[in-house]
């Protein structure tokens, strides 16, 4: 007599359903943690350019006016301290007295401010950087942006006596929004 075998239908047991959750649980895992590494090392990437760009346009503007910006000023009442001013200063003399200057709609009043546009990236109404708040492309630039690094900080700036560098100072506080001139933190991104 033949007994006839029962055939299961094919089936996963649990426990090789829990080891490929398992294993996707670590490989996904490792690609967050990847790209979380991604994402830190192309905000310091830009951070960097963005200072570049930022040193050469000062350069210009003091072979042009004949000092650094912010030479004399208080910064609009942020001290040039050991922390820096803010980078209000760099967008009004980069970007927003060449602005004026050039509109025929503002005839300029104050001849010893900059004539030309440093920065056109600093332009609020088309930049494609991120590094200010935008406006609509018919609206006037506002004339108090503070420039943004990659991490929504503003970049730090300073000239004068105070400088490490003989001529200024120029950097992002990085991911921790915090600096220290003297332990010169890891994660700052600057110019000395």
């Amino acid at each position: 007599m033949i007994i006839p075998s029962r055939r299961h239908p094919a089936a996963f047991t649990l426990v090789e359903l829990l080891a490929v959750i398992t294993i996707i649980v670590i490989l996904a895992g490792i690609v967050v943690g990847g790209l979380s590494h991604v994402r830190d090392k192309q905000a310091r990437e830009k951070a960097k350019v963005q200072v570049s760009m930022l040193e050469r346009a000062i350069d210009e503007y003091k072979l042009d006016m004949g000092a650094f910006p912010g030479t004399g000023m208080n910064f609009g009442g942020l001290a040039n301290d050991e922390d820096g001013a803010s980078s209000e200063v760099l967008y009004t003399a980069l970007f927003y007295d060449g602005w004026q200057y050039t509109d025929p709609a503002t005839p300029p009043t104050d001849w010893k401010k900059a004539t030309s546009i440093y920065l056109a990236e600093l332009d609020p109404r088309s930049s494609q950087v991120g590094w200010l708040t935008p406006v609509g492309p018919d609206d006037p630039p506002p004339a108090n942006l503070k420039i943004k690094d990659p991490w929504g900080q503003d970049y730090r700036y300073r000239v004068g006596n105070i400088a490490q560098n003989p001529d200024f100072d120029l950097w992002s506080m990085g991911k921790d929004g915090k600096t220290d001139p003297a332990n010169k933190l890891l994660d700052d991104v600057r110019n000395f």
